[in-house]
């Protein structure tokens, strides 16, 4: 994932690259992780109030539960903090299409399993029923993934 980088980095959050991203982890671990992020990507820089405000709070969640959401975000390094008088300010340190792709990625992975074939062709039948010309789109990703791989 390319990272937004810039005067939020306290720490160098990069430890191991997974999906070809800088971070600690490659996915953020469930939809509350998912939903902040998605919070930051549309505010921009946002504290943990803010966050909750937004997020917390029409799910009926207690702030200390945003907090803490925004605290393991933090050590995955998806978002950066920075003190601003006695409280943390959030910024996102991850674009959010390489967030989208590397959490695609690992449901097509959890699909597929140990016996992929079926599971292929499932998705073939998926995609031609969500939109016909998506198989196009499949077919010249497919053969750009092929040129890539041999070396053409």
């Amino acid at each position: 994932m390319r990272r937004l980088l810039g005067e939020w980095d306290e720490l160098t959050p990069t430890t191991r690259v997974v999906y070809g991203c800088g971070v600690k982890t490659g996915v953020p671990s469930g939809e509350l992780e998912y939903a902040v992020l998605t919070t930051l990507w549309e505010r921009g820089e946002s504290s943990a109030r803010e966050v909750h405000d937004h997020v917390g709070e029409p799910r009926g969640l207690v702030y200390t539960t945003v907090t803490k959401v925004l605290d393991r975000l933090h050590e995955k390094g998806f978002v950066a903090r920075s003190r601003r008088g006695k409280a943390f300010v959030y910024v996102p340190t991850v674009e959010r299409v390489a967030v989208d792709q590397a959490r695609a990625q690992a449901a097509v992975s959890r699909l597929l399993g140990a016996g992929p074939k079926p599971a292929v062709a499932a998705l073939v039948d998926a995609v031609e029923s969500i939109d016909p010309s998506l198989l196009d789109e499949l077919e010249r990703l497919v053969a750009a993934r092929r040129r890539e791989r041999d070396g053409s």
